[in-house]
C-alpha cells in the first residue's frame, strides 16, 4: 500500500485521524488491503498528505486497538492477520449504512426527489 490510497479531507468536520481509521476499516473490509500487508510509515503518510505525523500515529494506534492493524518489530504496521468476517457483503454494507442514512436525511431536508439522488449516486459509483 502506498500513502496515496488514503484520501484526507482537511475541511471535513470529521477529524483527520478518524478519517484514516475509517478508511482503513473500509479498505480492509473491502479486500483492497489484505492480512499481512505492510502499511506506509507514519512519516510517509504525513509527508504525502501534508499532515502532522502525530495525527497519523494516533490513527494507526486506534486501528491497532480496534484489531485492524498489528505492529511488527522491524517492519512497522501491517494489516492484522486475524480471521476477519467483515469481508462478506453484508458486513461491508453495514459499514456504509450510517453514511447512506445521512445522505437520505440530507436529501429529504433539501426536498430532492429520490430518482435524482439515486441517479447521482449511480454516477458517482461509476466514476
Amino acid at each position: 500500500m502506498d500513502a496515496s490510497i488514503l484520501t484526507i479531507q482537511p475541511g471535513s468536520p470529521e477529524p483527520i485521524y478518524r478519517q484514516i481509521v475509517e478508511q482503513l476499516r473500509r479498505l480492509i473490509a473491502g479486500g483492497q488491503l489484505r492480512a499481512g500487508e505492510l502499511l506506509p510509515s507514519v512519516r510517509e503518510v504525513a509527508g504525502f498528505h501534508a499532515i502532522n505525523p502525530m495525527t497519523v500515529s494516533r490513527a494507526y494506534g486506534l486501528a491497532e486497538n480496534d484489531g485492524l492493524l498489528e505492529r511488527q518489530r522491524g517492519k512497522g504496521m501491517v494489516v492484522a492477520t486475524s480471521d476477519n468476517a467483515s469481508h462478506n457483503q453484508g458486513a461491508r454494507l453495514r459499514l456504509l449504512e450510517p453514511h447512506l442514512q445521512q445522505a437520505a436525511r440530507h436529501a429529504h431536508e433539501l426536498e430532492l426527489p429520490a430518482e435524482k439522488v439515486l441517479r447521482r449516486l449511480q454516477q458517482l459509483l461509476e466514476d
